[in-house]
């Protein structure tokens, strides 16, 4: 018996030491996160255990915006930032800061819209009437400023033409209600929100308007001097990345994983109300973690010429494809379970109007 005891001991002092030794492989990685719907992919990686299966165990924080994590993702407090693309992002480069955008996180459609005030319907006729009107955006160098100015650009009109006030996305309501803005750049779930609650109404379409398309709108950001002297690490993070980004977009298309996944987001704060995510239509995300250059130059250019930024940089400065190619390679073609699913984009086509 006492022989026994002694094996008994001694398989669970080396499957504790097996555990152990299996933690202390684990290298952490550390990601601040702005949280929106397309986090659903990086939360149902780590749920799933994507992460952990390639030896890395994920540390995220919530973040208010990207603009302000870029200086602690220089510094290598977080190895990853997710959030909109910026002004800063090429302000950012011009500092030779060691930072590169390495995966899109949303993408084409997006589902933006220049939203109007009800009482304004029948006066701003065309986007012509609203020279001269107030018009909202969340940020000065932002994506939706940058929006803004490509949505005026058919009719001959440029941001000298509007009055562009900055407001949270989430304070658009009041700002329509109170009559403080005639119209407002709006991204999903509130294009939706703001209309079935009768505070504004759709006007113009991003998808439809803002050109060279697709697009990405929001990315992930890798510290690069990190990313060198980890290389191994880098690659397996995307891999999980990307795994979980195609869940996400079988989730979009109506999966069998999409209820797993909105439990998730509802789990973790990133969304608190169900019924917001069974009945509006989420952003669309690229199953490969496409950054589509074409865009992104234009979006740099409008930028300059804005004078949001002082330099322009090549492509391959902008982004660091090396990470979703390793992934993609080892993943192979991404295919939409749900054959029924009428939504665009999520690796289904887009007719480009």
């Amino acid at each position: 018996m006492t022989g026994l005891r002694t094996v008994l001991l001694g398989c669970v002092a080396a499957t504790a030491m097996a555990g152990l030794a299996s933690a202390q492989q684990m290298t952490t990685v550390k990601v601040g996160m702005v949280r929106s719907i397309t986090s659903g992919s990086t939360l149902i990686a780590i749920e799933r255990g994507y992460y952990k299966e390639v030896g890395i165990n994920v540390e995220w924080e919530n973040l208010d915006t990207s603009a302000t994590a870029l200086a602690s993702l220089a510094q290598n407090q977080f190895q990853v930032v997710m959030g909109g693309i910026s002004a800063g992002y090429f302000n950012a480069l011009e500092k030779n800061l060691p930072v590169v955008m390495s995966v899109s996180r949303a993408s084409t459609p997006i589902g933006h819209n220049l939203m109007l005030r009800p009482d304004l319907v029948d006066v701003i006729k065309s986007p012509k009437d609203l020279k001269g009107r107030v018009i909202a955006s969340n940020g000065p160098g932002s994506i939706s400023t940058y929006e803004i100015g490509k949505m005026l650009e058919p009719y001959g009109m440029t941001l000298n033409d509007v009055d562009v006030k900055i407001f949270p996305f989430t304070q658009y309501n009041l700002a329509f209600q109170n009559k403080a803005v005639d119209a407002g750049l709006v991204i999903p779930p509130w294009t939706d929100q703001l209309a079935k609650e009768g505070f504004a109404k759709p006007f113009l379409d991003a998808d439809k308007l803002v050109r060279p398309s697709p697009l990405a709108i929001s990315v992930e950001f890798i510290n690069t001097e990190w990313a060198k002297n980890n290389p191994e690490v880098a690659r397996n993070y995307y891999l999980a990345t990307l795994r979980g980004i195609r869940d996400y977009c079988q989730a979009y298309h109506g999966g069998a994983i999409r209820k797993q996944l909105i439990d998730v987001l509802v789990k973790t704060g990133t969304e608190r109300r169900p019924e917001m995510l069974n009945e509006y239509v989420w952003p669309a995300r690229d199953p490969y973690g496409e950054m589509f250059p074409e865009s992104l130059l234009d979006m740099q250019k409008w930028f300059l010429e804005n004078k949001f930024i002082n330099k322009a940089f090549p492509i391959e400065r902008l982004v660091d494809r090396s990470f979703t190619d390793y992934a993609r390679q080892k993943l192979g073609p991404f295919v939409i379970e749900n054959k029924d699913s009428k939504l665009a984009g999520c690796g289904k086509a887009m007719e480009q109007g």
